[in-house]
């Protein structure tokens, strides 16, 4: 199995690139050029506290966890035209998106998580590139660029419940290290991909004492320069913070406030186009694609192991305003991440022990549960 998904992976990117050599011809012109991925939001496969901000724990060894995170942005490409009145009109490329990330996770270590996401565009509206072209509007789906990669848990979190981790110790942390990659496989007219392979490593830290928790991630998404209108988009420096609380005891309950920011390195250009062709002219600003998150997340079957997350949010305001940033997003998601959490050490996992505080045996009509306990519970 885990050759073949490899193998899926491998297969798929490749077709996805050597499928997109024309991408680079139809990806030049800095006036209408479409590939530039509109939804900057990749939820991380596997176990994860937060909606924006990635885990640093992994499914177990041999697991294999999913899930679907839909979200749904608002105006997130807007196209700024001239017209008969002062300072020219905005025209929205993109106005509504509902996007589903697909995602996958498997277990290869104790340590290491293989990772693959599949986002897709159910529905989508927006003039697109039709104010300058006169051309088409956006379609109303359109497939995204595929993702894949690894999370490595560098200092891996015990494979006990938070609530006995607090016991145990008030306070913790983690780390995991990430790598993913972004395969050019989207629709290249609908704002829904890159020109080209994107790299993400990413360091990502946890934090936890008592009922309070809080989520740090650090990392880089690497590609080349792509421009529209003037909006370029290049190697970014992508961070990410949250805190949260659990508001009922064993992840039933928790709310969490996330931020993130992605620093583009790419000067911001003004264009124009005459009888003489297309001018492209540095301006000396920067952008910073930035946003705010506020989520509840819910744990309450098979030990944690199946979670649900919805939240809402908007823009931070750094700097200029920013492509790809929507005035608001709602992310609405349900994950099965198998974290093989043995709380009481009896080779039993917490989703399968009737008292996983408690050490027992694998037989009875209780299975976890100690001896006398059994015994107990026999008419």
């Amino acid at each position: 199995m885990i050759r073949a998904t490899a193998a899926l992976i491998l297969a798929s990117s490749f077709v996805g690139l050597g499928g997109r050599e024309a991408r680079a011809k139809e990806c030049t012109n800095p006036l209408v050029n479409t590939c530039i991925n509109s939804d900057t939001y990749w939820p991380s496969p596997g176990p994860t506290r937060f909606a924006t901000v990635g885990g640093t724990e992994t499914v177990g060894e041999g697991q294999v966890g999913f899930g679907l995170m839909a979200t749904y942005l608002s105006r997130p490409v807007i196209l700024r035209v001239a017209s008969p009145g002062p300072g020219g009109s905005n025209q929205y490329a993109v106005d509504n998106q509902v996007t589903g990330n697909f995602l996958f996770a498997y277990g290869l270590t104790p340590r290491l998580q293989l990772d693959f996401a599949l986002p897709y565009t159910f529905v989508e509206s927006g003039a697109g590139t039709s104010p300058l072209t006169g051309g088409e509007s956006l379609h109303d789906t359109a497939v995204r660029d595929l993702r894949f990669g690894f999370a490595y848990a560098l200092v891996p979190r015990e494979r006990i419940s938070p609530d006995a981790q607090a016991e145990k110790a008030p306070s913790s942390w983690s780390l995991a290290g990430r790598m993913t990659v972004s395969a050019p496989t989207g629709d290249s007219s609908d704002f829904a991909g890159e020109r080209s392979a994107v790299f993400a490593p990413a360091l990502a830290a946890d934090y936890r004492y008592h009922v309070l928790f809080a989520g740090l991630e650090v990392g880089a998404r690497l590609r080349p320069t792509t421009e529209f209108a003037g909006a370029r988009v290049g190697s970014q420096l992508a961070t990410g913070a949250g805190a949260g609380v659990d508001i009922i005891d064993h992840e039933r309950l928790s709310l969490m406030l996330e931020g993130r920011a992605y620093v583009n390195f790419a000067e911001q250009h003004d264009t124009a186009q005459s009888a003489f062709g297309i001018t492209s002219k540095p301006n000396g600003k920067s952008i910073t694609p930035a946003e705010w998150l506020i989520a509840l997340r819910s744990a309450p079957l098979l030990a944690g192991d199946i979670s649900f997350i919805a939240g809402g949010g908007g823009p931070i305001p750094i700097g200029d305003a920013a492509i790809t940033v929507p005035r608001f997003r709602f992310v609405l998601g349900a994950i099965y991440a198998p974290t093989a959490r043995d709380t009481d050490g009896d080779g039993i996992l917490d989703k399968n022990d009737f008292c996983p505080a408690s050490a027992g045996k694998r037989t009875g009509e209780r299975p976890g549960c100690p001896a006398e306990e059994n015994e107990e519970k026999k008419p």
